[in-house]
Order: structure tokens, then sequence, then C-alpha cells
């Protein structure tokens, strides 16, 4: 399918689309390494970035709740990848799939687990990721079952319970924008 925008490049931004830019693209994701480019040759920004240009209000709150949840948030950063690529696979969202995988990938994770956890499998992982994986799966369906709540609550703690479902949250509304704009 076709991009149903064309990305923005700096020199077409509004002032106000130009801050939200400049706090995507100087902040916390632009700083250490890059798993994948932020921006295109041109200087617009790829992924779901460039859609939130489009309202710099609600693209700003949303970037933040993203930066918080990445940057910020009490996950461990296998916890927030195993969780963002279980959103990606049940999304069928390919953009956030091939961004994370190449982080997942500096973190450790074999292939073996990447294509498990493409296929929304988390029966061979260890016990702390199972269970973290069995909890992200049921939040994509809506809810999360008692016995799941009290393994997974009583495994990372509410705060961190949070801040999971914060994630999924967030991810799931990523993918529903790159569905929607046709982001590649």
């Amino acid at each position: 399918m076709a991009p149903r925008i064309r990305p923005l490049t700096p020199a077409e931004l509004t002032p106000g689309q130009f801050a939200l830019y400049a706090a995507i693209t100087a902040g916390p994701r632009a700083a250490g390494p890059q798993h994948f480019a932020l921006t295109a040759e041109d200087g617009s920004l790829r992924g779901p970035f460039d859609a939130l240009l489009r309202s710099p209000a609600v693209g700003g709150a949303q970037q933040e709740l993203g930066s918080a949840i990445r940057y910020r948030s009490g996950l461990t950063d296998r916890t927030r990848e195993l969780a963002i690529l279980l959103v990606a696979a049940h999304q069928h969202s390919a953009f956030e799939r091939d961004a994370h995988e190449a982080i997942a990938r500096a973190l450790g994770f074999t292939e073996a687990e990447l294509l498990a956890i493409r296929a929304l499998d988390v029966s061979g992982f260890d016990e702390c990721d199972r269970i973290i994986g069995r909890a992200v799966i049921e939040l994509l369906d809506g809810d999360v079952s008692d016995a799941t709540w009290a393994a997974a609550s009583g495994s990372c703690g509410i705060d961190r319970f949070f801040d999971l479902t914060a994630l999924v949250g967030y991810y799931m509304t990523l993918a529903l924008q790159l569905r929607v704009f046709r982001v590649e």
C-alpha cells in the first residue's frame, strides 16, 4: 500500500512542528547507539515520528510518553523490547518489528527468540520473560487473568506492571498510526 502522507522535510515545518522535530531529534532517541535511522537522507523523520508532526500538541505529548516509557520507566531493556516486539507481532507492524528487532539483537536476543516472538510464543523463554510475555499477550486482548496478574505483578512489581500496561497501549497506538498513515 502506498503511504497516505508524504514525510515533511525540516524546511517545510511550522514553528510548532519544528519544536517537536527538535525534541525528537535532539532527545534520548538520538543519543547513544543508533540501531535504526531516526531520519531519512532529506532530514524527514522516519516511522511514526513524521505523523506526530501533523499535530504538534498531541504528537508532542505522545512522543514524551514514548520517551518516558523507553528511557525512564522501571522496565529492564530486555522486558521493554520483549513487550514491544510482542505488540509489533500482534499488530503486524513491520516498522516496529524491524526497528526493535535491531535493538533486541544488540541486547542479546537470539534469532530463535525473535522468531518465537513473531509467532507470539513465549513458552520457550525463561520464567521471568515467559511471565511478562504472557501478560503482554493477554493485555493485547484487553485484560489479564487473575493468575497472570498475580504472577506478573509479583514478578516485576505493581509499579513496573503499570509501566508495562502503558507500553502496550502506547505501542498499540503507534501500530495503529503506522497502519492508517501507511508508513513503510
